[in-house]
């Protein structure tokens, strides 16, 4: 694989804050539709987390790799063989390999994720090993 192809750490970065807040902002404002009331107090529950696990989970299987953050980004996660992503790659790599090590090793792996995506050459990180993908550079 040609090293210009991975995405680095910035490039992912900015997709995953794009993404969190155009997620967090939509559903804020169909809140304030329904409701006439316009907080973000819903996001410090469980309910925002499972809902952007699921989101994190299920749209890259249904939309060949992307997410909203990572598609405005130009990046998109792949499997290690070239394929697309499946349930079974974004949910080890969001649920095992970003959450359940992240809470286990009290951060300390997300510390080593970001060290692991500057140096290594093909900037994967724990939760990509884990989930058997990488995050590349989408050229449409």
């Amino acid at each position: 694989m040609a090293a210009n192809k991975y995405a680095g750490f910035l490039e992912r970065f900015i997709a995953r804050v794009l993404d969190f807040n155009i997620i967090t902002l939509s559903l804020a404002s169909l809140f304030f539709l329904f409701t006439g009331n316009f907080s973000l107090e819903w996001r410090s529950g469980w309910t925002w987390e499972v809902f952007y696990l699921v989101y994190l989970i299920m749209v890259p299987v249904l939309w060949s790799g992307y997410v909203i953050g990572k598609r405005i980004c130009k990046i998109k996660l792949q499997r290690t063989n070239d394929e697309h992503v499946n349930f079974t790659n974004t949910f080890m790599r969001e649920v095992v390999g970003f959450h359940v090590i992240g809470i286990l090793t009290l951060g300390i792996s997300l510390i080593v994720s970001v060290f692991m995506i500057i140096f290594r050459e093909d900037k994967r990180a724990i939760h990509d090993i884990v989930g058997g993908t990488y995050v590349r550079r989408a050229y449409w």
